[in-house]
């Protein structure tokens, strides 16, 4: 039987203008009620999960939260630290150098500041917008060097960006964790964050085997949770990537599809 769903938000449990349907609320509902878990796991920032933490009822003494690709992972009503791993001032540092050499757009996430960016491009009043967050202007050469990053990230058109990214220097790669969180984004993080190693971190906090985890995803940041868990699910909009190492493929983001998964394996008993 499976005691914990971990479940994206966005291209996964949100639908494309940013809710939750209510179908999906109703069998999250009636998971929690047979004692499975519900874990939301997002690139997002807590603030920017809060608002659905609160919609599904997930501030409670037993819920937790996988933020910043598993960056932090916390209780939602203590906000009691399970893990946290983040970046230093001096790999923000590192990765602006060569964003400015590439002419791509950077912002980041500082534990002290929160959105932080040298110039606001779109894609950072996108980020700022949808988390519900200010942004603040910070030159990024004058960030102290063990400042706690949570993560950074190049922003920019998929046109502009993806041809960069195969600019990328290798020792980037070696550095961090380094992924796709969205066509426009690109994410850096240490590189032991990824929100498989959050979910893996969570479980042995709560004594739950991989084999009882159920976790969904769509896009790049989604691919270590969903081959991780006993059971990975993708969205019908997911990424190929996600597809191919999955279990079992759900209707898309705006069909239900995770009602759809509750349903088929937590709900249905036979299963």
């Amino acid at each position: 039987m499976y005691k914990l769903i971990a479940l994206d938000m966005d291209g996964t449990l949100l639908t494309t203008d940013k809710r939750v349907s209510e179908k999906n609320k109703a069998a999250i509902k009636e998971a929690e009620a047979k004692g499975v878990k519900i874990v939301l796991a997002s690139g997002r920032p807590l603030i920017g999960i809060t608002k659905y933490l609160n919609e599904l009822d997930l501030l409670k003494d037993d819920d937790y939260v996988l933020s910043f690709n598993g960056g932090l992972v916390q209780n939602t009503k203590t906000q009691k630290v399970v893990s946290e791993l983040p970046l230093k001032g001096k790999d923000l540092k590192n990765i602006y150098k060569i964003s400015k050499e590439l002419n791509i757009n950077i912002h980041a996430f500082s534990a002290k500041d929160g959105l932080i960016t040298p110039k606001i491009s779109q894609y950072t009043e996108h980020e700022a917008d949808i988390n519900g967050i200010e942004i603040n202007i910070r030159d990024f050469n004058e960030i102290d060097d063990e400042e706690d990053i949570i993560k950074v990230m190049m922003i920019d058109p998929q046109e502009i960006l993806d041809p960069a990214i195969k600019k990328l220097p290798a020792e980037l790669y070696e550095k961090y964790s380094v992924f796709k969180s969205a066509p426009f984004f690109l994410e850096f993080t240490n590189k032991e964050v990824d929100k498989g190693l959050g979910l893996k971190k969570l479980g042995e906090y709560l004594g739950i085997k991989k084999e009882e985890i159920i976790a969904c995803g769509d896009a790049g940041n989604d691919l270590s949770m969903v081959k991780y868990a006993g059971l990975g699910v993708a969205m019908e909009n997911a990424t190929k990537e996600v597809k191919e190492v999955a279990n079992f493929i759900t209707t898309s983001n705006d069909e239900d599809g995770i009602a759809n998964v509750i349903e088929k394996f937590i709900l249905n008993e036979s299963v």
